[in-house]
């Protein structure tokens, strides 16, 4: 099985979805939620007719930043910050207006726009802190392992493959947003973050054996050993993706709603992140090695 061979039909996979990723969020952008813009959030059961909402709330006098339907009989609301007397009031005029059929109310929060400021800030920090750190491990890891390679370039790879997952699933959401109303909360970057630890993982379990194979193996060929490195780990990158997904499958289909975002996110990154373990890093890194072969060559003849 020739994986690193057939690079460039990875590489042409990999910039058909990078090119959708970038796409989506220029023309789409994610659609925030309330753990990011601040404000109030409703969720409404028994009410259905969204006009009849915006009236009830433009009478009212409040600033209105979406209404969704979530399903038959429900709502989603979605406002500036509320004090709980408007929201009382407005739980009255929207019973009054729904010609006295009951409307349960399934879930009311309230962010301020300070906390709303300070949770994206963080979440920007600790995608990007994350990412550092993993250089600077894997550059350690890997320090005894100098040749072919230089070990730092072993981390970056890893990030690469890092920011190709974060990439394909921020488009992805990006897409949901516009086509089906899907927002993004905090629970979203912990997903992001889940995953970049799953991508990294998966990356280094690779690499840990391109560096045993570059230790034992007679092969002086740097590219047949870090293919028959990807060959021998390929079974167990695959299967321990498919247990992981069963699992989320599972909560997709038996979770809360609360937790659909944060489900799907990882579904989407599971998959991604096991292909660019596979199929970006370690061809990456054969690449890289080839560039920099070439680079000498033209050094050494110039000089």
């Amino acid at each position: 099985m020739n994986i690193i061979g057939r690079r460039k039909i990875w590489f042409s996979i990999w910039a058909v979805f990078f090119a959708l990723g970038v796409l989506g969020i220029i023309f789409g952008g994610l659609k925030p939620g309330l753990d990011f813009t601040g404000g109030s959030f409703l969720e409404l059961e028994g009410i259905n007719n969204t006009l009849k909402v915006k009236e009830v709330l433009g009478n009212s006098k409040i600033e209105l930043v979406s209404v969704d339907k979530t399903g038959d009989n429900q709502v989603k609301i979605q406002t500036k910050v509320l004090p709980d007397e408007t929201h009382k009031k407005i739980l009255e005029e929207l019973k009054k207006a729904n010609e006295g059929k009951e409307i349960k109310e399934i879930r009311f929060e309230t962010i301020g726009p300070t906390v709303s400021r300070e949770i994206t800030q963080k979440a920007y920090l600790s995608i990007a802190l994350a990412s550092l750190m993993i250089i600077l491990y894997v550059a350690w890891s890997f320090r005894k392992v100098s040749r072919p390679v230089a070990s730092w370039k072993y981390g970056a790879c890893a990030v690469t493959a890092i920011l190709h997952d974060v990439l394909f699933v921020v488009g992805a959401f990006s897409v949901l947003g516009v086509l089906f109303h899907i927002e993004v909360d905090s629970l979203f970057v912990t997903a992001l973050l889940t995953v970049i630890s799953f991508s990294v993982h998966d990356t280094i379990v690779i690499f840990d054996r391109i560096r045993e194979n570059l230790k034992r193996s007679a092969k002086e060929n740097f590219e047949e050993i870090v293919n028959d490195s990807v060959v021998e780990m390929i079974g167990r990158d695959i299967n321990t993706t498919l247990v992981i997904i069963f699992v989320i499958l599972a909560l997709i289909l038996m979770g809360g709603a609360t937790i659909r975002t944060f489900v799907l996110a990882m579904l989407l990154g599971m998959i991604t992140g096991t292909y660019s373990s596979i199929f970006i890093a370690s061809p990456l890194l054969v690449v890289w090695k080839n560039w920099d072969d070439r680079r000498n060559q033209r050094k050494s003849l110039n000089s």
